[in-house]
């Protein structure tokens, strides 16, 4: 175990912690977005990042390493996911919304086969890594340690999708009809809403997030086969503490997580990946229903 933790560390290790935050938030809202309104424990979400990923990679290879490389990967990425995800929704989800959730869950985590296979057949199974444009590498000062410039980034994008979903969730016709769908889907069509395409807009709106957090996350990890697996376990365990389909929710949830995780590095390094799921345990021990109102 760590001793000696000074302040300086432990501060630093927190904005570390709330950029981890960042992408677990993007990912497990997007993922809470599907499942609030949908019904659907959409398990090829973690899929969706990591083709997020690979395709952001190939966007910024095209450019031939540009500095430009990177801004059109955060763009073409998350887009071509949701094209991905359109075709997948129209082609067969659609058709499937009025089974049962654990016909819906087998289905989803074929899918994830499938495209776990799709993405070595297209990128094979080396690792890839992009990197950060020159205005986002090296480090700021902050309490006289490092910190890197991505990071930032990152914490300035956080809020700002936070935010878009509020807006998007409360301010828009499309938000204020899938929230009254997402409570009786029976009664939006009655009045002459075509519910279907309604759905198709928040499948395809939550693919787009997880397609977003693999475009970030791409410049703080390698890209390989693989990367979909630890990240759907925590989106689900996220959206689960923060309550099912709970947008604020998973806010909350994907700061337990981050944070926990990142001060567990600090305090005991070799047991830090134990800490977020301790956290996930004593949360559920007292709020099993999740911390906020669950809308599933």
């Amino acid at each position: 175990m760590t001793a000696n933790i000074t302040w300086a560390a432990f501060s630093q290790q927190i904005l570390v912690g709330l950029s981890k935050t960042t992408i677990l938030f993007i990912v497990s809202s997007g993922l809470s977005l599907v499942l609030g309104v949908l019904r659907i424990p959409n398990v090829f979400h973690g899929s969706l990042y990591m083709i997020g990923a690979f395709i952001a990679y190939s966007a910024a290879m095209v450019l031939g390493g540009s500095p430009l490389g990177f801004w059109v990967a955060l763009v073409v990425a998350p887009l071509g996911v949701a094209l991905i995800s359109l075709i997948v929704e129209r082609g067969l989800f659609c058709r499937l919304y009025e089974r049962e959730h654990l016909m819906l869950l087998l289905f989803t985590f074929a899918f994830m086969l499938v495209f776990g296979d799709l993405v070595k057949l297209v990128w094979g199974s080396d690792y890839r890594s992009l990197s950060a444009p020159p205005i986002l590498q090296g480090y700021f000062s902050i309490f006289g340690l490092p910190f890197p410039r991505y990071n930032a980034f990152l914490l300035l994008i956080g809020p700002l999708v936070a935010f878009g979903l509020w807006f998007l969730t409360n301010k828009t016709k499309i938000g204020k009809i899938s929230r009254a769908a997402a409570v009786d889907r029976e009664m939006v069509g009655a009045v002459g809403i075509n519910v279907s395409w309604v759905f198709a807009a928040v499948f395809i709106i939550g693919c787009f997030l997880a397609g977003l957090g693999g475009a970030l996350v791409a410049p703080t990890q390698n890209i390989t086969q693989g990367m979909d697996h630890a990240i759907i376990i925590e989106a689900f365990l996220i959206v689960i503490i923060g309550g099912l389909g709970n947008i604020w929710g998973a806010l909350l949830g994907a700061l337990i997580f981050g944070l926990t995780d990142s001060i567990g590095i600090l305090v005991w390094p070799q047991f830090a990946i134990v800490f977020p799921y301790i956290a996930v345990v004593v949360v559920l021990m007292f709020r099993p229903q999740g911390l906020l109102k669950s809308v599933w």
